[in-house]
């Protein structure tokens, strides 16, 4: 079976014991390791993987093929986008000074991006101006030369950005939990729909629980695809991405997922879905 999900620490973790041949009855699998950006334009394609770690923003483009899965995702508190500058004068928390700058972002389809544009519309008067895309690793490089005015940033660099000498914008992630009071929702797990569902997020499941059982098992895993992260790093990104939503989305993860598609197909930036379906792959 073909699966795509990235090489961070949580994603790492969570399929680990899948990937290992470590989940009774789980077939033998083919990984691609990728950026969130790549794995969304892999889904999007005629031919992508079984099953992939997608950002859910780039759900509404692929549930003619693929069901989300109700486990194996990133959702949580505290653990939103970042949006960065190099600005440390009296302005630099103001969100009005990225009118018209530059910003780099990590895929135009991913979740940071599209919580950016919900968060910007209402505090960026004018709005921002040319957007780039940048892989993951190399935006913060980026604000910090002076390439970009400001980056949006994921992951690990929550913990690493003030090593780059960088300024704290916006956390979008606390944004959307004060304004909606819900979890964000990040990257989604989803499955071809000719699939045995049911079994997938068995298997799904049953990784995730090894690797909260075994959770040195998977370390040198871990940190091999994590190269320039320390293990103390990689141990709290796992600690804040991996939760009881990676094991079972339940009602409050299903209603922020819903929510954010509502908000963001109101404003025209993501076609409409039948969310009630969501729950039916």
């Amino acid at each position: 079976m073909k699966i795509a999900f990235s090489p961070c620490p949580n994603d790492t973790f969570i399929f680990h014991a899948w990937v290992h041949g470590l989940i009774n009855g789980a077939p033998k699998v083919d990984v691609t390791y990728a950026d969130i950006d790549i794995t969304n334009s892999l889904a999007a394609g005629l031919s992508g993987p079984e099953v992939v770690k997608i950002s859910y923003a780039a759900l509404p483009w692929v549930l003619s093929e693929y069901a989300l899965l109700p486990c194996g995702g990133a959702l949580g508190r505290g653990c939103g986008p970042l949006v960065l500058t190099a600005n440390k004068g009296e302005n630099g928390s103001d969100p009005a000074v990225l009118a018209g700058r530059r910003v780099a972002i990590p895929g135009e389809r991913s979740t940071a991006y599209l919580l950016f544009r919900l968060w910007a519309a209402r505090y960026v008067p004018g709005g921002v101006g040319e957007i780039v895309v940048l892989p993951f690793a190399e935006i913060m490089p980026a604000v910090r030369d002076g390439l970009v005015d400001a980056g949006l940033v994921i992951h690990e660099a929550r913990f690493t950005y003030p090593l780059y000498g960088l300024t704290l914008l916006a956390d979008l992630g606390r944004w959307w939990e004060a304004d909606t009071k819900l979890p964000i929702p990040l990257g989604a797990i989803i499955a071809r729909r000719s699939l045995d569902l049911t079994a997938i997020a068995a298997w799904i499941r049953a990784s995730v629980k090894y690797a909260w059982a075994y959770p040195h098992a998977s370390q040198e895993y871990v940190l091999s695809h994590a190269q320039e992260l320390s293990p103390d790093v990689a141990k709290a990104h796992i600690d804040l991405y991996v939760n009881e939503f990676t094991a079972n989305l339940g009602a409050t993860g299903y209603e922020a997922v819903t929510t954010l598609l509502s908000r963001a197909a109101q404003e025209g930036l993501v076609p409409k879905v039948d969310l009630a379906a969501l729950r039916r792959p």
